[in-house]
């Protein structure tokens, strides 16, 4: 497989569950199994709704605005503005909320790729499986 290149103004799917505006755009749907990258914009008083990636680490890069990560699983709540990382171990139930005044713009996601949560929510087929070597 050679170099690609994406643009986050053509996704190749959207996911209301992180946002009205969550554009996935390297995901397995694109064929990348082990790196998953996300453009979210999440608008005044939006939030995810909480969730746990059974396999994988959610890494996410605030590029604009404030808010707070809402650690359900260990009861935590931090507060993060732009040039902030988020980082999520496997298995924390999270949320990230718009909910000090300002939007979101972040970059990142799930690595690898949350292929259960994926499947769970329709974005691919139940038998879906990386390719094998």
């Amino acid at each position: 497989m050679a170099i690609r290149l994406f643009h986050r103004d053509h996704p190749t799917l959207r996911l209301p569950l992180i946002s009205k505006d969550a554009r996935f755009v390297i995901w397995p749907g694109v064929g990348a199994w082990q790196a998953n990258l996300n453009y979210v914009c999440l608008e005044p008083g939006e939030a995810n709704v909480p969730h746990i990636h059974t396999q994988s680490e959610d890494t996410i890069f605030i590029l604009e605005g404030e808010g707070t990560i809402h650690d359900y699983t260990n009861n935590i709540s931090l507060p993060f503005h732009a040039g902030c990382v988020v980082h999520v171990p496997v298995g924390v139930k999270h949320a990230v909320a718009a909910d000090r005044g300002s939007h979101i713009v972040s970059v990142g996601g799930p690595c690898p790729a949350d292929v259960p949560l994926l499947k769970k929510v329709g974005a691919l087929p139940a038998d879906a499986a990386p390719p094998s070597t």
